[in-house]
């Protein structure tokens, strides 16, 4: 496994799909998509390369574990679109000013997901 590999979540193929799909004016529902394409092809990258995630020690118990599997978020795909020059900085700002409107008026999780309810228990 190349150096750095277990903490990268963004590798060559995925900027590459991420410029030949973003599209000015792409529909929220599109970015979700996009997306969900590209965790996807991360996950797909990370196990066929088998790329292990870091091994971290807690500060307060000293036990040390994997740490969580590195995902995409709608945000991290925004943020992505400016770091790889795909878009300007201030579309990237505009775009994650939408995003967080839609996200919370539709009550979605980072990746896009509907936030899942509790259903109400009868206390009777």
């Amino acid at each position: 496994m190349p150096s750095g590999d277990a903490q990268r979540t963004w590798f060559p193929e995925m900027v590459g799909r991420l410029r030949s799909n973003w599209h000015e004016g792409m529909s929220m529902p599109a970015l979700i998509s996009l997306r969900d394409e590209l965790d996807e092809m991360l996950h797909c990258i990370r196990a066929s390369r088998n790329v292990r995630t870091p091994i971290i020690t807690c500060r307060k118990c000293g036990m040390t574990a994997p740490a969580a599997p590195p995902h995409v978020s709608v945000r991290a795909l925004i943020l992505a679109l400016c770091r790889f020059e795909i878009t300007s900085k201030d579309r990237a700002r505009v775009l994650e000013k939408e995003w967080v409107a839609y996200r919370k008026h539709r009550r979605l999780t980072r990746e896009g997901k509907v936030v899942a309810e509790m259903p109400e228990v009868c206390l009777h």
